[in-house]
C-alpha cells in the first residue's frame, strides 16, 4: 500500500523531534513539504528526494505528495510543530480518498504551545485554548468571537500566527478585546524562534503586550487570573496551593 507520513517536526531540530517522527522521517524515499522546514531536517536525513510548495499552495503540496506515493514512494509530510495542528495532516486526510491504496499515516510533533510554553515555564497548567490570529482561511469575526469566549471563559490563550508585515495590528486587536474581561496586569509572555538560533523570551502584561511589534516566528501567551510570574517564569497554577491551605485548615480546625 501506498504510504504518506504526515509529520510534525516541533521546533525543527533534531532533539526536539519524537522517536516516531525521526523514523518515519528515515523512513521515507521523498520529504515534501514548506521549503523552510525541509531546510530545517534535510541536514539530519540526507539523500532524500525533495518536493516543495511555497506559502499558500499547501493543496498543491499534498497533491504532490500523494502522487509520489502513488508511484511506489515512501512519503513524508513535513510539518512544523505538529502535523495535525494547523499542520497538512486533515487536508491529506481530507484528499487521499482521491487516491485509492494510499495510507495516511499522522506522526504527531510537539506544537509551539508546548514547546514555546516550556521555554517560558508552565503557562499551560490548567485550562487553555490555542487560537490562531491569521484570517487567511478564517473570518477575523469568528476569530473575535473565539477571543473573546476565551476571555469571558478565563482561559489562558496561546496565540499562533500573531502578526505579519500584512497583519502588523492583528495582536494589539486581539488584546484590546481581551482586555474587555482580563486584567491588564495578567501575566503574558512571547517566546521567538522556539528552539532556533536566536531563541528569545519575555515576559510581560497584557497592557504591555498590545504594544509589541510581533511576527510570524512568534509565539504569545496570555495568562488567566490564575497566572502568576514566579521568579521569572510564567506559571498558570492548577489550585494545589488552595488545596493544601484547605486542608491545612480544615487540620487546624479538627484539632
Amino acid at each position: 500500500m501506498a504510504k504518506v507520513y504526515a509529520v510534525g517536526i516541533g521546533p525543527g531540530g533534531r532533539e526536539y523531534m519524537t522517536q516516531e517522527a525521526a523514523a518515519a522521517l528515515e523512513a521515507a524515499e521523498v520529504l515534501c513539504g514548506y521549503p523552510v522546514y525541509l531546510d530545517l531536517v534535510a541536514p539530519y536525513f540526507q539523500g532524500k528526494e525533495l518536493l516543495s510548495t511555497p506559502m499558500t499552495k499547501e493543496t498543491e503540496r499534498c497533491r504532490m505528495a500523494l502522487e509520489a506515493a502513488q508511484q511506489g514512494k515512501t512519503v513524508a509530510m513535513v510539518c512544523s510543530g505538529d502535523s495535525g495542528v494547523y499542520g497538512m495532516a486533515g487536508l491529506l486526510l481530507e484528499l487521499a480518498g482521491e487516491y485509492p491504496g494510499t495510507e495516511v499515516e499522522v506522526i504527531c510533533g510537539v506544537t509551539a504551545a508546548l514547546s514555546g510554553g516550556a521555554v517560558l515555564g508552565a503557562p499551560l497548567g490548567h485550562d487553555f485554548c490555542v487560537v490562531s490570529l491569521s484570517d487567511l482561511l478564517t473570518p477575523w469575526k469568528l476569530i473575535e468571537k473565539r477571543l473573546r469566549c476565551a476571555a469571558e471563559a478565563d482561559f489562558a490563550v496561546c496565540l499562533y500566527n500573531p502578526g505579519s508585515h500584512k497583519r502588523a495590528d492583528y495582536l494589539q486587536k486581539a488584546c484590546e478585546i481581551l482586555l474587555e474581561k482580563k486584567d491588564p496586569e495578567t501575566i503574558c509572555g512571547i517566546v521567538r524562534n522556539i528552539g532556533r538560533e536566536g531563541q528569545e523570551k519575555r515576559l510581560l502584561t497584557l497592557d504591555e503586550l498590545k504594544d509589541t511589534p510581533v511576527d510570524m516566528f512568534t509565539t504569545v501567551f496570555i495568562g488567566c487570573s490564575g497566572t502568576e510570574n514566579i521568579r521569572g517564569s510564567m506559571v498558570t497554577r492548577r489550585g494545589y496551593h488552595k488545596k493544601k491551605a484547605s486542608e491545612s485548615a480544615a487540620g487546624v480546625e479538627n484539632g
